[in-house]
Formats: structure tokens, C-alpha cells, sequence
């Protein structure tokens, strides 16, 4: 029987840089004495992301949901926006607080993105946008989701806060759409505490967001618009520097880890990794899989329970459904019978353990705690 383990083994566990780096980076934002507002070490890190996302506009932010949130300010979207109900809140949260009507979509059954051939049939004129996400790094259907956006003259703008550095077709995530937001949190493959950013394609919305994520301050005698606090500031950005010289690293460990998992969970009936991407394609974000009740002979949920008392707290990424939240009850389009893949997605869906700290013996173990799990149809025979 598989043991339990003796302390705790989480869901995720955040990439710490060497502390005498970070120490001497601090060192030197005191010697600066500018904490925030856009001083050496937010510029810094501006330019090596750039670089490491290759993409020629980025703007940083104190946190994702405030990059989301104000980019789609600068998009001066109206109306409906198409997006999915697999998603964490903060992605509809964003286009609550733009005043924006969310229409859910119904996902892929197979990425668990919102699924491309849906979205036409739910164009209205009221529609501004569509706003993707890029499920555990798995990327949407970024070129039929183009075509769409094009025909009806509308903004495509993908939440990528699992997508850091994946790339479709050797080409960066960032390229697609006309924006992408990326989350820096600390459970994130790469963090600065807190933190995200905005990439995107048009110039013009350099000066706006710079604005937007400031008071709206022009100057010391002039206020442009209406903005918010949003800046990152040095210490986090000084993190996320020391942060990004181990990603790669990082990467390569955790690229090791989904292997024994891959390996440990191939005979196990009914268990289906949905994070199958690796190399340039993957961002090594979760590891996440499917558990087919039926197959495996035990819901999701019980599994999840039964992995906790063996000390092992994995998550059910995403539940509940942004579409359930109450205030969305009155959404023809939140109607649990226009979505039935999302409905089924949720009650199976569970991201294990992941991180480039977890050695491969623990991975085995947890592997074990799953076959054990496991009900065969012949052991229902013998019950």
C-alpha cells in the first residue's frame, strides 16, 4: 500500500532565485532610494523580457488582473465580449469592472480552450471582442480565431497567464492577437512576487497604458485620464530579474518531472494528461489530468479527497465555472446546457503536484496513490 507522505506536498511551490543575488540587487535599489514609478530595475527587466518574449511593446504591472483589466481599458472596448467559463475569475473579473457582458463559449474537448468553431454563432452587433485563454499553456486556435476576429473587424485578446514563453509554430505566444497578458504571481513558472505584463502590437498603446497604469499623470501639472495604481515596483522587478536567470533550469527540471509522470500514468485506465506539450511548445507551467469516472472507477473529487489524506493537495483547476457565479445567472449564454463540455471538464479535471523542487521518487509515490486508487472493472466484479 502506498505510503503517505510525511509532510505535505503541494500543488506548486514558487521558483526562488539565489538570496545572496537577490540581496545584492536590493543593495543597490537602496543605494538608488526610488522603490517604484519606473526606475533602473523596472526598465531592466522591460528589456530582458522583451527579449526573452520577443516582442517589441510590453508594458509591467503590480499584478496580472490590473494588466488585464486596464488593457482592455486601452482597447476602449464596448458591449459583449466572446471569452470562456474555464477560467480563473480574474479573467472575467477584468471585464466586469470594464463594463463589459461576458459571453461564454463553450470549450474544446480536447484542449479545454474556448473552441474556435463556436465562437461565429455567438457574434452579435453588440460584440467588441473575443477574449481567449490559453488553458494550462495549451494554446487556443490562434490562427481560426484570427479569421473571425478579421471578418467581423473584431480585438482578440488572450489571457497567457499560463503561457510564458510557449510558442506556437516557433513563433511566441505573444505574436497572436492583439494583446496578451501574462501573470508574474508567485505560483507562476516565472514570477516577481506579484506581478504581470501586457504585450502587444499596436505602438500607439504605449503612452495610453503608460498613462492607465499611472493616475493617468502626464506630468506634474496635468492629469490625461482616469487611471489606477498599477506599476510594478523595484523590489519586484529587481526578484523577477534574478527569477529569469533560472528559468531555463527550471524548465529542464520540470520537463524531467512530467516524464515520470507521463511514465507512471500510462497504464492507469482513465487518467488523461491534458498537458502534453513539450520543449519550445510548452511553458511547463501544471501538470493537469482528466479523470474519466467511468473508466477509472472513481470521481474526480473523490480522488482529489483521497490524495489529501495521503498529504498530497493537488487542485481542481478551474472550479467552479465562471459561468455559475451567481451574478451571471440571468446569461443566456451562462445556461449550463450551452456549455457541455465546460460542464464535464470541471467535474474532471485535476493539476498535480508541479514543481522543479519535487524529486521523481515523490512523483512514483503519488503515481502509486493513483493506481491503488484505481477500481478495475474485474475488482467491481469480485466487490
Amino acid at each position: 500500500m502506498a505510503k503517505a507522505f510525511e509532510q505535505p506536498i503541494y500543488v506548486t511551490r514558487p521558483l526562488l532565485p539565489n538570496i545572496e543575488a537577490v540581496t545584492e540587487r536590493m543593495k543597490t535599489v537602496w543605494d538608488s532610494k526610488q522603490l517604484t514609478n519606473f526606475g533602473a530595475q523596472h526598465n531592466e527587466l522591460s528589456d530582458q523580457l522583451k527579449d526573452y518574449l520577443e516582442v517589441d511593446h510590453i508594458s509591467l504591472f503590480s499584478n496580472g488582473t490590473l494588466a488585464l483589466l486596464l488593457g482592455l481599458r486601452a482597447l476602449e472596448l464596448t458591449g459583449e465580449v466572446i471569452t470562456t467559463p474555464f477560467t480563473f475569475p480574474a479573467t472575467v473579473q477584468a471585464l466586469d469592472w470594464n463594463n463589459l457582458t461576458p459571453v461564454f463559449c463553450d470549450i474544446d474537448p480536447v484542449t479545454f480552450n474556448i473552441d474556435a468553431d463556436k465562437i461565429e454563432a455567438l457574434i452579435t452587433e453588440k460584440t467588441s471582442a473575443i477574449l481567449g485563454v490559453h488553458v494550462f499553456g495549451n494554446p487556443c486556435d490562434v490562427e481560426k480565431i484570427q479569421a473571425i476576429a478579421d471578418k467581423h473587424q473584431l480585438k482578440v485578446i488572450y489571457d497567457g497567464a499560463h503561457a510564458f514563453g510557449a510558442k506556437v509554430n516557433g513563433l511566441p505566444i505573444s505574436h497572436f492577437g492583439d494583446m496578451t497578458m501574462f501573470s508574474f504571481h508567485a505560483t507562476k513558472l516565472f514570477n516577481t512576487v506579484e506581478g504581470g505584463a501586457l504585450t502587444y502590437q499596436d505602438a500607439a498603446l504605449d503612452k495610453r497604458l503608460q498613462l492607465l497604469r499611472n493616475f493617468g499623470i502626464v506630468n506634474t501639472e496635468e492629469i490625461g485620464l482616469s487611471g489606477l495604481n498599477a506599476k510594478m515596483n523595484e523590489i519586484q522587478a529587481g526578484v523577477g530579474l534574478e527569477v529569469l536567470k533560472v528559468i531555463e533550469e527550471e524548465r529542464n527540471k520540470r520537463h524531467a518531472i512530467k516524464h515520470a509522470y507521463e511514465k507512471s500514468l500510462a497504464a492507469i485506465e482513465g487518467i488523461r494528461v491534458l498537458t502534453t506539450l513539450e520543449d519550445e511548445s510548452s511553458s511547463y507551467q501544471y501538470f493537469v489530468i482528466g479523470i474519466d469516472q467511468e473508466k477509472f472507477g472513481r470521481s474526480r473529487d473523490v480522488v482529489y479527497e483521497e490524495l489529501q489524506k495521503h498529504n498530497v493537495f493537488a487542485r481542481k483547476y478551474f472550479s467552479p465555472l465562471c459561468s455559475d457565479f451567481e451574478w451571471y445567472s440571468e446569461l443566456a449564454s451562462a445556461h449550463p446546457k450551452n456549455l457541455p463540455q465546460a460542464q464535464k471538464a470541471v467535474q474532471q479535471v485535476l493539476a498535480m503536484p508541479y514543481y522543479g523542487e519535487l524529486p521523481v521518487e515523490s512523483v512514483v509515490q503519488i503515481c502509486a496513490i493513483l493506481q491503488e486508487l484505481h477500481v478495475t472493472q474485474e475488482s467491481l466484479f469480485q466487490l
